[in-house]
């Protein structure tokens, strides 16, 4: 319980009456006096259960804390009270307020108890909470956001509506709010009347603006209502003063109150007159300090009785003292459950912090912060950082947001913006003993939406007492917190020349030829720029090479690890002890890897960190997991602590080179995927050890948002978005630009003699391009109709079109270099491939395919079938697309390529008199006739993408996070989807859980779970599949908003439904005539990272399984349930255990390690692979109980997955496809499932491709032929990466290691892959010896995976082949060794 030691204060003397705070004055110093009563708290609340038993819930509290039943001994009569809250703040001083009228009350007695909303999900709380309805008097329940909570609670108080004597709902969700009764004043017509009270409820944002204008209707309105007669004036009249006190919320407040609306509607005391005195009114917004006179509404007032504190140490009296605003709930302050603000103003003053702490009373924190934090007249900020002690949104709290607002006000203040977080859902110790941590419903309340707003470090500074329900500070966390607040602070106040910067890069797998290792980044000559960029603007970078080569020399000790060097630059060298004194947690990780110093990073007797220093600059490379090489670590199914050589990395960048700021350089390292609570972490978690208190800038590919958002959570970091390589077409290549010629002449010749012999060269020439496995090929010289002809050609002109058209990024991307607007057109042609129907854009090809009477789904889905004249259309609708879009960039480029003001150049165009450059080309093709409304629409919702597309950002963006300046949010996923992603240089962030699936994703899931079980059906003989094994990608739902989510519910039948909010948080049945078809069941994996971002997600898939394995339906129209009560039978569980199908990694745990184990060649064989997938990803998740975290459930998982007939992944945008990454494979089960079935009969293996308008559904294998053909052996993507030097190698040797994984986990590579990857890499001299020079550490990787691949029997080939590769491997390892022979 190290969390409530307090830290050693120094209390300054202070008379009691300088306390400002409305709460009794004794509560002031539990803040930071170790509180005695927390001795016996602490003794009663371990009785508390937690949370892996109990209920299973995360709440494990109890209405009876807040239950008071009066000893009613001169028989007056009793008034029962039931209030539901969201937070437990009013329940300290409810409690106060009903004792004190027990003891002076004359007229009537009090009984009270109160729910906090959360734990309404216990049924035998909801049932007690019924109970206690029956016999009550008054309900009182406020802030009621949550969907199924909110229905629970309408429920159980609409039977007893007509009964109560009064019903009062303060802001909460409009089908609780119905339920307000007070005499003749309801709101059973909220949203339809015609009073100023209703209009509000009507507007469509219902924010904080809502909030707000409440809130001036409550100031006003009972002034006017006092002289309007009628009864049901002076209802409404009692209701906002009702709404008044509540808001005022201090014990005497609560008291009139009751006193009020007891004494004007509860029958029993009719007749006597109950006297009550009015509201005590606080600002509704202003600055609160607790040992201020009084609250003030001007910043000036306030800074100058600042200035006059006798009790300030002589720090905060130094003119030049860092100032940090914050952001405190007004309802915290006035109900006196302020003790953990309090603890955070005295630890800021502590440690020579000024502090302006603002309030509000709404939901709207925007205002309060322009008003308080920005000097009105030179309009600077008046604060060196903001932290919001609040939790919430800056605008609309826990309502709806308003995030455009919120970052306006933000930017005005540009300053670091930091949301930490007080426990709301769980009590201290709950969450102490959670592997989960936060609460998922505060996850998404509170972490996942501030974050739209640019919040980082959600660190959880406050705990709550079970008993008391109030909110005490975390020490350890409040210390952190402040720390870091300030550091950031310091970043604006610091000059540039003395600021210490560290930049870290990765090199994984281990290897010299993977030093800088980050997706899409060319990273030496990013960090190279980077450095050009500061150097420019002041920073001290002393000694740094003139060229990123010598760069990359420098800190791998020699020119790209060739010679004689084996060893990377060391830096420093850290002693045993030294290591033991600056790392606080070291003894923690010797349980994994034993006494320092260990081998790893290590020489035996010190730590080695490695990198090397410019000036202020340090250059240096993070270790890595450490487990990769020991096979049987691999097999562990919880993550290793970090070993040694981690831990002595990040204390010398800490307490050694005393960096300002790290900054991690590209996507992406380990930090943020060491063992700890998965959000909200403590200090016993290592991502948060290992950061310790320095600011984290962290540059991460624009496409990652899920991965990224691990990385602000997990390491605190400010991600900062870089844009991914402009994307070209794949084009054809020898034997494919050959078929393709042979088709054009097929096309002009096909009605003469020479027809069906240019067919059999086109047979023949595919055959030798192994296209025979795609399409299926007549023998050469059989005879064939016309017709037949026809089709054969449209089949293999439709699959070189298909690999023609592919996008792949080309090349690396360099930091500071934007594409050229030429470099963006097949970016561009993508993006208007697209129809967008909410922006009213109808996308480009089906806008030409109007032109000639078609509609665009109809041509694909022929052409897909081979219809050859469909296949050629789609063809020249694809050239047409391009040649229009090229033509408008020209016109707005100049001649150096770059894009001059698109908006001049596009009102010239869009004027009369020129005609534009689209309508010209499409002039002299067969789509002249296209609509020019539409097509004006589009070009100029292109014009803006092209102006995003070639934006330079991520340098500005960099420099001003150094600055202490804030970073413009925005959000991560595939520019084509959303061009709202660019441009980059923005802080990344994913979405609001809970918004998934939306609509459309639900309509494009349809279509493509439809097109897999078509598939599936076709393949088996025409039957349904009983069991698809899929995974869940944390990404893929970003980008596509919850399309992979929304096809595992429409598998099993069911569809979500979205609450007034737009939230996301139940599912209702669709009938099995609906359906159509049985329902199919399903074992999902969770890849860590969805559980992660996504857990609202997984309990809602839990939920809906299980509603789906109870229904009373045939066994051969619910597989779900046909298997459910098989594996019940056999496990002797009950249904809703045997029909767990949601599982993942445990708590903390990321992957299932088959990548590591694949790319470090350390494995024996497939089994020990399949044994890894196992032990690693069969935690479940239960919505029984979602408090339990992720439990181990294999048996379940190795039967549930022994039924699958099908297993199913989704490629959802261009950038990444199955080889590009390791993750892929890493989650395939297909040989596995093969393992566990009893007929040992192999699963069919798909893959979903919804890169482009034509959605496909692919086999496995088609799709890895797609991507060899594309990618690994395509000129024009090997050229373009060698074109990058160094890490070019890297990336080539890559793909052919990931094809070995796809061998490894599912046996679909043909052999004619490695065979043409031999030709491309080995037999080709000049390239070899270009691989050789360029980066011999990879190449040597290149060669090992050729024989590896070989050895494990996944290639056969000539004994020649292999002789060569053994033979060149001996001569790289002497290259490198610097032997020459």
């Amino acid at each position: 319980m190290a969390y409530l030691v307090s830290s050693p204060f120094t209390l300054q003397s202070i008379k009691p009456d300088q306390l400002s705070s409305p709460s009794q004055k004794h509560y002031f110093l539990h803040s930071f006096v170790p509180r005695k009563i927390n001795q016996t708290s602490l003794k009663s609340s371990l009785k508390v259960k937690c949370a892996a038993i109990g209920n299973g819930l995360f709440t494990q509290t109890t209405q009876e804390v807040r239950r008071i039943v009066p000893e009613n001994n001169q028989n007056l009569p009793t008034v029962k009270i039931v209030y539901v809250v969201l937070e437990a703040q009013y329940q300290s001083s409810l409690t106060a307020a009903v004792q004190a009228l027990n003891k002076s009350s004359k007229d009537a007695s009090y009984e009270v108890v109160g729910y906090l909303v959360e734990e309404l999900r216990d049924a035998s709380t909801y049932k007690t909470f019924c109970k206690d309805l029956e016999d009550a008097n008054i309900f009182i329940g406020s802030l009621i956001f949550v969907e199924e909570l909110a229905l629970k609670v309408k429920t159980a108080v609409e039977k007893e509506r007509d009964r109560l004597d009064a019903v009062l709902v303060f802001p909460s969700m409009p089908e609780v709010m119905r339920l307000n009764k007070l005499g003749s004043f309801s709101m059973s017509q909220l949203g339809q009347s015609k009073s100023p009270f209703f209009q509000l409820f009507k507007k469509k944002k219902q924010g904080a603006g809502f909030a707000d204008s409440m809130l001036k209707l409550v100031r006003t309105l009972p002034k006017v209502l006092k002289y309007l007669p009628s009864d049901k004036a002076q209802d409404a009249r009692l209701y906002i003063l009702s709404l008044q006190f509540w808001l005022g919320g201090s014990p005497d407040n609560l008291q009139n109150f009751l006193k009020m609306i007891s004494g004007s509607y509860v029958p029993a005391l009719k007749g006597k007159t109950i006297a009550y005195s009015d509201p005590v009114l606080f600002l509704d917004s202003g600055i609160w300090h607790p040992l201020a006179p009084c609250m003030y509404e001007d910043a000036k007032e306030y800074l100058n009785w600042y200035g006059t504190r006798r009790d300030a140490n002589e720090k905060l009296k130094d003119p030049n003292a860092p100032v940090i605003g914050l952001v405190l709930q007004r309802s915290h302050i006035v109900t006196g459950d302020e003790s953990h603000y309090v603890a955070v103003i005295m630890e800021l003053e502590a440690r020579g912090a000024k502090v302006i702490p603002i309030f509000a009373g709404g939901l709207d924190f925007s205002g309060p912060v322009e008003r308080y934090l920005i000097d009105p007249v030179t309009k600077k900020p008046m604060v060196n950082s903001v932290i919001s002690l609040t939790g919430f949104a800056l605008v609309g709290g826990p309502a709806r947001q308003d995030h455009p607002r919120a970052i306006e006000a933000l930017s005005k203040l540009d300053v670091p913006y930091i949301v930490a977080l007080p426990l709301v859902f769980q009590t201290t110790e709950e969450w102490l003993n959670s592997t989960l941590g936060l609460h998922p419903i505060q996850v998404a309340l509170q972490v996942a939406l501030p974050e739209l707003d640019g919040g980082m470090e959600p660190i959880v500074f406050a705990g709550r007492d079970p008993r008391t329900g109030k909110s005490h500070a975390l020490h350890k966390r409040v210390e952190q917190l402040c720390t870091r607040a300030i550091r950031w602070g310091e970043l604006k106040r610091k000059s540039k020349t003395e600021k210490k910067l560290a930049i870290t890069v990765f090199s994984f797998p281990p290897d010299k030829g993977n030093v800088g290792t980050a997706a899409y980044l060319n990273v030496f000559s990013s960090i190279f720029s980077v450095l050009k960029e500061l150097e420019r603007d002041g920073y001290n970078v002393e000694g740094l090479p003139e060229t990123s080569e010598a760069l990359i020399e420098d800190i791998l000790h020699d020119k790209e690890a060739q010679f004689s060097s084996p060893n990377l630059n060391i830096a420093y060298k850290m002693g045993v002890r030294e290591y033991q004194s600056l790392t606080s947690y070291a003894t923690a990780l010797e349980e994994n890897w034993g006494k320092p110093p260990g081998n790893l990073n290590s020489d035996g007797e010190n730590l080695l960190v490695y990198g090397k220093q410019y000036g202020n600059v340090f250059i240096g490379v993070q270790p890595t997991f450490g487990y990769e090489g020991d096979p049987m670590r691999l097999l562990f199914s919880k993550s290793a602590s970090p070993h040694h050589g981690f831990a002595a990395y990040y204390s010398f960048v800490e307490k050694i080179f005393k960096a300002d700021a790290v900054l991690h350089f590209g996507t992406h390292g380990s930090l943020e995927f060491m063992p700890g609570k998965q959000v909200g972490m403590s200090d016993a978690c290592y991502p948060d050890s290992l950061i310790g208190n320095i600011p984290n800038v962290y540059y991460y590919a624009a496409n990652n948002p899920s991965e990224a958002t691990i990385a602000k959570r997990r390491s605190y970091a400010n991600t900062i978005s870089y844009l991914t390589p402009p994307a070209e077409n794949a084009g054809l290549y020898k034997g494919l630009k050959q078929l393709s010629e042979l088709i054009s002449s097929y096309q002009s010749l096909k009605d003469t003699g020479r027809g069906p012999q240019i067919v059999n060269s086109i047979i023949s020439t595919a055959r030798q391009c192994n296209l025979d496995k795609d399409v299926e090929l007549p023998e050469e010289g059989e005879e064939i109709s016309a017709k037949e002809r026809d089709l054969v050609v449209g089949k293999v002109y439709s699959k070189i079109m298909e690999i023609e058209s592919r996008l792949l990024p080309c090349g690396l991307h360099v930091i500071g270099e934007p594409p050229s607007a030429m470099e963006a057109v097949a970016t561009l042609v993508n993006i208007a491939a697209l129809d967008r129907p909410e922006d009213e854009i109808s996308s480009l090809p089906s806008i030409l395919a109007e032109t000639v009477g078609r509609n665009m789904e109809d041509i694909y889905r022929e052409s897909d079938k081979g219809i050859l004249k469909d296949v050629e259309l789609l063809r020249k609708i694809t050239e047409a697309s391009r040649g229009a879009v090229s033509a408008f960039v020209q016109k707005t480029t100049n001649k150096k390529g770059q894009v001059v003001d698109v908006a001049d150049k596009l009102s010239s165009i869009l004027g009369f008199g020129i005609n534009e450059p689209w309508v010209d080309y499409l002039s002299s093709t067969k789509f002249y006739q296209a609509d020019r409304e539409k097509l004006r629409t589009l070009f100029r919702f292109l014009g803006d993408c092209l102006k995003l597309i070639v934006a330079d950002n991520e340098l500005g963006s960099l420099k001003q996070a150094l600055e202490g300046k804030y970073v413009e949010p925005g959000p991560g996923g595939d520019p084509i989807r959303n061009p709202k992603v660019l441009p980059t240089g923005k802080n990344i962030h994913a979405l609001d859980p809970q918004s998934i699936p939306t609509t459309a994703a639900m309509q494009s899931a349809k279509v493509v779970v439809d097109r897999l079980i078509e598939r599936q059906k076709a393949d088996n003989g025409g039957k349904y599949p009983e069991t698809v094994a899929l995974v869940l990608w944390g990404t893929d739902n970003i980008k596509t908003y919850g399309e992979s989510l929304a096809q595992v519910l429409w598998m099993i039948g069911v569809m979500p439904v979205a609450d007034t909010f737009g939230r996301v948080n139940r599912v209702e049945l669709v009938s099995l005539e609906e359906l159509g078809r049985p329902r199919i069941d399903v074992v999902v994996n969770c890849s860590g990272v969805f559980r992660d971002l996504f857990i609202n997600q997984m309990n809602l898939l839990d939920r809906a399984v299980k509603m789906v394995a109870e229904l009373d339906e045939p066994a051969d129209q619910n597989f779900v349930r046909k298997h459910a009560l098989e594996q019940a039978e056999a496990l002797g569980v009950d249904i809703r255990e045997a029909a767990t199908r949601i599982f993942s990694n445990a708590s903390g745990s990321y992957s299932s390690n088959i990548n590591l184990a694949v790319e470090n060649s350390s494995w024996n064989d497939e089994k020990q692979l399949q044994d890894m997938y196992l032990s690693r990803k069969s935690f479940a998740f239960d919505c029984d109980a979602p408090g339990a975290g992720m439990a181990e459930k294999r048996k379940v998982f190795e039967m549930a997955l022994s039924t699958a007939e099908a297993t199913f992944q989704n490629l959802d945008s261009s950038e990444i496809s199955l080889t590009d990454v390791s993750h892929y494979f890493d989650s395939d089960p297909t040989n596995l499932v093969q393992n566990l079935r009893k007929d040992k009969k192999k699963p069919n293996a798909y893959i979903a491709d919804t890169t482009t308008a034509n959605a496909q559904v692919r086999t496995l294998s088609e799709t890895v032929r797609l991507d060899a053909r594309t990618k690994l052996l395509n000129p024009k993507w090997y050229e373009g990466m060698m074109s990058a030097g160094y890490e070019g190698v890297r990336e080539i040797e890559k793909r052919l290691t990931n094809t070995v994984g796809w061998s490894a986990t599912s046996g679909q590579v043909d052999n004619w892959v490695y065979e043409e990857a031999n030709s491309t890499f080995i037999q080709d001299e000049e390239m070899l010896n270009k691989l050789m020079s360029t980066n011999p550490n990879s190449f040597r990787k290149m060669l090992q995976t050729f024989l590896e691949a070989n050895g494990r029997g996944y290639w056969e080939t000539s004994q020649d082949n292999i002789e060569k590769l053994r033979q060149l491997y001996s001569e790289v390892e002497d290259k490198i060794e610097g032997i020459d022979r």
